[in-house]
């Protein structure tokens, strides 16, 4: 009997720091997604700004999230820095809240402030999905790494600026090549912290041969959904 697993990438738009308006915006791309799986990017709940205080599992302020979940059968995968603290990936369901990864990779500034995670793997629906944050993506290890522990699919958050936005396409072809796994990439759109004041956009999800399946535009609110069957 074939299996089906619907799963979408949104870029909701962002205020910096502010955690209760965002966690809303996910609550309403969750609501609008009709998917199994939602992706959002890199530390989406706070914007970019390194300096944000982490956001634990129990923060009554992501009560939106759990509701639109519960109501639609949702699993979000948000980002936020998390205790640790991590660059993390919160895994929002309507019965609660847990971190579900570290950015593994980190760089720069980020390395003096986060401590990094091991790679991880999500089960939903018996489908095994690999976890993986910005910088994660590029460093073939990680991939590789993460797709030794047993995946379907590879799914990410980043957040890359406006001229980059070919980036994270690039870098889904090859994972897919390398392991054969379907690719699913939630990328910033607009403006968010850390200096990103032009962002790509473009989030989207790559089959396991490479071929693009779902794109969003580069324009803030969007979501690109699609459907995989095993």
């Amino acid at each position: 009997m074939e299996r089906t697993l619907s799963i979408a990438v949104a870029q909701p738009r962002c205020t910096a720091y502010d955690v209760r308006a965002n966690a809303v915006a996910h609550a309403e791309a969750v609501r609008a997604a009709d998917a199994r799986v939602v992706v959002f990017p890199e530390m989406s709940l706070t914007g970019y700004e390194l300096d944000a205080v982490p956001v634990g599992p129990d923060d009554d302020r992501l009560a939106p999230i759990v509701a639109a979940c519960a109501k639609t059968g949702t699993l979000a995968l948000v980002g936020a820095p998390v205790p640790g603290p991590r660059i993390g990936i919160l895994a929002v369901e309507g019965d609660g809240v847990r971190v579900a990864y570290g950015k593994v990779y980190l760089h720069g500034s980020e390395a003096a402030r986060f401590v990094p995670g091991e790679p991880a793997v999500i089960e939903v629906d018996g489908r095994r999905l690999g976890l993986a944050v910005c910088r994660d993506t590029g460093v073939p290890e990680h991939a590789a790494r993460t797709a030794a522990l047993g995946i379907d699919g590879y799914v990410a958050g980043v957040v890359h600026a406006d001229h980059e936005a070919e980036v994270h396409g690039e870098r889904a072809r090859r994972v897919a090549a390398d392991h054969g796994v379907w690719v699913a990439t939630a990328a910033f759109a607009g403006s968010t912290g850390g200096g990103f004041d032009r962002t790509s956009g473009r989030s989207g999800i790559w089959s396991a041969d490479g071929k693009l399946v779902a794109e969003a535009s580069a324009a803030p609110d969007e979501i690109a959904r699609a459907v995989f069957v095993k």
